[in-house]
């Protein structure tokens, strides 16, 4: 049984919960305004710069595939905090790399920390709300965590021009020691009904393979793998487009971005309103849907020649709005059917759209070529992946009335 909360204690656990899942966006987005100067820096190029991205996308994919069964055997609480605690002592090791490939391996440490936030957050979401108002409330949280990486790039410019690229790990060290201390306090455990054969390894894998023989958790577990991915290669290719090929300063990288992150929290606010009307299917492919017409309108002017803001960011606030009406609802929607696997679902999920993220990043870094043809390519390319996999199952086996 949930302990009943104080009005003051459940808004201090929505605080909480909203900054758990955005362990990801503000490690990724906070740095980016440094990029080119970190190439600068470290004498090299682009892609070597681009890799502290993908290592960090790679290593938030493998951690997820631990922490899960973990928290499903001891519990949300002592996995959660020691996880953060990892966080903590990786971005301190950030901040003092003295070579681009030292500060590739931090970032890999940095992300098996980092990704204990989101997954667990949403696990303790699915254990404290249910099956269809954890959808609601995991988009509600997505409104308010786009705050963050709004926030975040503004703010990495700034202290990039002002400190230098270090600064910014300085933020991420006292950020995961605030979230630290706040989760020690103001959330208690929620998952009680423990299964005591969650880690065993032959477990894991039986557990990992009926969730991908079922169908809704399939259709929407791609849907949000290839919709993030193309959202990463955006996140990985910005800092060199924005900056380098159409001379947007780095204290003002923050306002370019802003056009993406207005578009996640527009989609994330029209998901939570609109799910008990359309139902998750209908939301989800709507929202891949945005994505690949976003995609298409950024890869269309480039493929020409046309680099320009408004080329790059128009689109770009398209895709980001069908990838804030899909991905929260998707989550909700392959974490419902299944209670007592919701931190193994989670971790999957996790893992799959992480890993796809890493490759899209990998892909822009690589052939970055001076143009947004590239970033623009990748994106268009998973937001037609992800309508793909709704359509391909339009009529799955409807469990909880949330499948794709």
């Amino acid at each position: 049984m949930h302990p009943t909360l104080s009005p003051t204690a459940r808004r201090w656990r929505a605080v909480t919960l909203t900054a758990l899942v955005a362990y990801g966006p503000i490690s990724t987005d906070l740095y980016l305004p440094s990029l080119p100067a970190m190439q600068q820096a470290f004498s090299t190029d682009s892609a070597a710069v681009q890799l502290t991205l993908t290592a960090f996308a790679w290593g938030f994919a493998v951690a997820q595939l631990v922490y899960g069964p973990l928290s499903d055997r001891f519990g949300r609480r002592p996995v959660l905090l020691c996880g953060l605690g990892i966080y903590l002592v990786a971005s301190l090791g950030c901040l003092m790399a003295t070579t681009v490939e030292g500060l590739v391996l931090g970032r890999f440490l940095q992300a098996l920390g980092a990704c204990a936030g989101p997954v667990l957050g949403r696990a303790v979401v699915r254990d404290l709300y249910g099956p269809v108002d954890s959808g609601r409330m995991l988009a509600y949280m997505g409104t308010a965590m786009a705050l963050i990486p709004a926030a975040a790039p503004l703010l990495g410019g700034v202290l990039e021009v002002a400190f230098g690229w270090r600064a910014n790990f300085v933020a991420l060290a006292v950020f995961g020691a605030l979230v630290l201390g706040l989760t020690w306090f103001a959330l208690p455990e929620s998952h009680f009904d423990r299964d005591a054969g969650a880690t065993h390894p032959a477990r894991v894998l039986r557990n990992f393979a009926s969730l991908l023989r079922h169908r809704g958790f399939l259709a929407s577990t791609l849907a949000v793998s290839a919709s993030f991915a193309g959202l990463f290669a955006f996140i990985s290719g910005s800092p060199f487009v924005l900056i380098e090929v159409l001379g947007l300063p780095p204290e003002r990288f923050g306002l370019g971005f802003l056009a993406a992150v207005v578009g996640f929290m527009g989609g994330s606010f029209l998901s939570g309103r609109l799910l008990s009307r359309y139902g998750s299917a209908r939301l989800v492919t709507a929202g891949c849907a945005l994505c690949l017409a976003g995609g298409v309108a950024m890869a269309l002017p480039a493929l020409l020649g046309v680099a320009s803001l408004l080329s790059v960011l128009g689109p770009c606030w398209l895709y980001f709005s069908g990838a804030g009406l899909a991905i929260p609802v998707g989550f909700a929607a392959a974490l419902a059917p299944f209670p007592r696997m919701a931190g193994a679902a989670s971790s999957l999920l996790g893992f799959l759209q992480m890993g796809l993220g890493g490759v899209a990043g990998m892909l822009v870094g690589h052939f970055h070529d001076g143009t947004p043809w590239p970033m623009a390519l990748v994106m268009a390319v998973g937001g037609a992946l992800a309508l793909l996999a709704c359509l391909a199952w339009r009529d799955p086996v409807k469990t909880a009335g949330v499948s794709c």
